[in-house]
């Protein structure tokens, strides 16, 4: 399988916003707070980044697919610690 460009700056651009929400998740486990996370904020994101996956599925698109999924299950698991840790 050999990458165009453009897949190439779609797997950059993908893995770069998507570690993003890295960090986040890792200080709401750490100090097992999210007081200063707003709910509605990550439940429209993670709606947008649903759709946005229904979209590379649609479109056969790996970048889109494989990005928005981990990105995904990263603002689900913030959404599930806000809940958790009140």
């Amino acid at each position: 399988m050999s990458l165009d460009l453009t897949t190439v700056v779609g797997l950059v651009a993908g893995l770069l916003t998507t570690i993003s929400l890295v960090p986040q998740v890792r200080k709401i486990w750490r100090s097992r707070s999210a007081k200063d996370i707003s709910f509605k904020m990550f439940a429209a994101f993670s709606t947008g980044v649903a759709l946005w996956l229904a979209y590379g599925v649609l479109q056969q698109e790996l970048p889109m697919i494989l990005w928005n999924a981990v990105s995904l299950v990263l603002a689900l698991a913030i959404l599930g610690m806000k809940l958790k840790f009140r």
